[in-house]
């Protein structure tokens, strides 16, 4: 039997406040479709770059996506 995971649709924004009003109990992060990846807040890369957009940190991780370690202190 094989079963599959579901994954969250995404609620991307264009801006991050936008993003935390609608997830006020998560984290905000920068989503670059491209790259797979996504951003924190205080990373370099962090709302760079023209494919991407704001979402919420479990929606990003139920997506598929990935943390990058770039800037991270």
């Amino acid at each position: 039997m094989i079963s599959e995971a579901a994954a969250l649709p995404l609620t991307p924004f264009r801006y991050a406040d936008q993003a935390q009003r609608y997830c006020p109990t998560d984290k905000v992060v920068w989503l670059d479709f491209r790259k797979g990846r996504y951003y924190a807040k205080g990373q370099k890369l962090y709302g760079q770059g023209f494919d991407g957009s704001f979402v919420c940190l479990n929606e990003a991780r139920s997506s598929g996506y990935r943390r990058s370690v770039l800037g991270l202190r």
